[in-house]
């Protein structure tokens, strides 16, 4: 399979994010009761998405130890790519989860990290830097879209190596269910603006989804050169890291807002839209 072959099947499973993005502008009633509920569910539903993509991230971040560590245990290989791959997944790890921390301690003015509370916030909840004009719910978005693109540029490897290796079904079928993937990380980036008084701009929807899917295609480009274990550590544990920080946001904000009941169907749908797609994916034999 060619470059522009290659490049098409990752744009094929990179642009479904934008099917969940309309989400982002849908508006319940301004004086509805269930205003509230459906802010809670949201975030629940966010949540359980990011938390399965989390584990299926750290899922893969520990099959590339684990292969190494099956190697010590046979004789075949030595301690050193262990701890190599070791200090890989913690380093990915912390760097993901504490720099996000520290780009809203910035903005917070080296205050302490405040709770973004999507629609809920009052107007002085947080002072930001001069020239900050996107509001908290925007702000958050944007880290689930970067969190999510890490993610993304990862399963592209995964499609580029695949094609560059002649293995053209194995290919296909990854490019199939990461799209099915990509269109629920659509709704898990824009459930914090679907709460905002204020519709995003089509423009700031499309940059999300730019951020959150058009890092399949590079990925995809570059893994059909060469693949590198240590590189794609590298991305796993990043983007878990990233969407580590992320679920903290939304748990706080989902603890706030009420509704308990709703706040645990919202991560059991989540959890599940999140499974079945990847049990879509085994299924076909990827």
């Amino acid at each position: 399979m060619d470059a522009v072959q290659t490049l098409i099947l990752g744009l094929i499973a990179g642009v479904t994010i934008v099917l969940g993005l309309p989400l982002g502008r849908l508006r319940s009633a301004r004086h509805s009761r269930t205003a509230p509920a459906v802010r809670v569910f949201l975030n629940a539903f966010a949540i359980g998405i990011l938390i399965f993509i989390m584990w299926d991230l750290l899922n893969q971040a520990w099959e590339l130890i684990g292969a190494t560590l099956d190697k010590v245990h046979d004789g075949s290989g030595s301690v050193a790519p262990v701890i190599g791959f070791g200090a890989l997944l913690f380093a990915g790890l912390g760097v993901g989860l504490l720099s996000l921390a520290g780009y809203e301690r910035w903005l917070a003015g080296e205050g302490p990290i405040p709770l973004l509370g999507p629609g809920t916030m009052a107007a002085d909840e947080l002072t930001l830097r001069r020239g900050d004009t996107w509001t908290a719910a925007r702000r958050l978005a944007f880290l689930i879209a970067v969190g999510i693109g890490l993610h993304n540029f990862g399963e592209g490897l995964a499609i580029g190596g695949s094609a560059a290796q002649g293995k053209i079904a194995l290919a296909t079928l990854l490019v199939t269910g990461f799209a099915l993937h990509n269109a629920t990380e659509g709704f898990g980036i824009v459930a914090p603006l679907a709460t905002e008084q204020d519709q995003p701009s089509w423009g700031f929807l499309l940059l999300l989804g730019a951020i959150g899917g058009g890092p399949t295609v590079l990925g995809t480009v570059i893994g059909h050169q060469f693949t590198s274990d240590p590189m794609s550590l590298v991305f796993l544990t990043l983007a878990a890291g990233s969407i580590l920080y992320v679920i903290i946001q939304l748990v706080a904000i989902a603890l706030r807002g009420g509704h308990r009941s709703l706040l645990y169907w919202g991560v059991w749908v989540g959890l599940v839209a999140g499974f079945a797609t990847d049990m879509l994916l085994t299924a076909g034999g990827a």
